[in-house]
């Protein structure tokens, strides 16, 4: 298989030194990617700004805005069979971008912020053939019901469920939910374990897609 893959964070430019991001490090959909690889599928691999080496024989776009990592997409998407959506895309940003840098004035900073394109349910809308397996990252009570939501909006096969204490450690709690609201897996262990079994269940339940 073709497998797209996106990881890390986005940043979106309050100015030209300030951004609003997030904590991903990354290294799940890094893990992901070199899952893949081993396993004999071709790789290309999103990424937004991480402190990681991208692996060996694979395909690399690096971005930073949504934007961009929008963009990539659109463009690898149509010669790939499916995409892994890891990346912990900045949900907003602010209205105005402004040059240089700003400089204290003494009196507060009114920042509107406005949402930020939805790489995955633009995915979702141009599949066709193709399977996508999201990533939903939830800490709210109804972590559950909200992963299964956003299967459905974004138009997503599976989507794994993961919780806030994944961002920047080596290990990580998952579990897949289908169409039908079912967790039909669970794996705990590290990024690197869970990525080859994530791998593997790809190959044995999306790859006939």
């Amino acid at each position: 298989m073709r497998i797209l893959i996106t990881a890390g964070p986005t940043r979106e430019y309050l100015d030209d030194v300030r951004y609003l991001s997030n904590a991903s490090s990354g290294r799940m959909g890094y893990a992901l990617a070199e899952a893949a690889i081993a396993r004999g599928h071709q790789v290309i691999l999103v990424t937004g700004p991480v402190g990681l080496t991208p692996p060996r024989n694979c395909q690399v776009h690096h971005v930073e805005t949504t934007d961009e990592l929008l963009g990539a997409c659109r463009e690898a998407f149509p010669a790939c069979d499916g995409v892994i959506a890891t990346a912990a895309v900045c949900d907003y940003r602010p209205r105005e971008r402004f040059s240089g840098k700003l400089a204290k004035t003494g009196v507060s900073l009114e920042l509107e912020l406005v949402e930020t394109a939805d790489v995955l349910a633009e995915l979702g809308q141009t599949k066709a053939h193709r399977w996508i397996m999201g990533f939903a990252l939830e800490s709210a009570e109804f972590a559950h019901q909200n992963a299964l939501r956003k299967l459905k909006e974004k138009n997503c096969d599976i989507i794994v469920l993961n919780g806030p204490a994944a961002i920047g450690s080596n290990t990580n709690e998952v579990e897949l939910i289908d169409p039908l609201g079912q967790a039909i897996e669970r794996y705990t262990g590290s990024k690197t374990d869970i990525a080859m079994r994530l791998i593997e269940w790809v190959e044995a339940h999306l790859n006939s897609q």
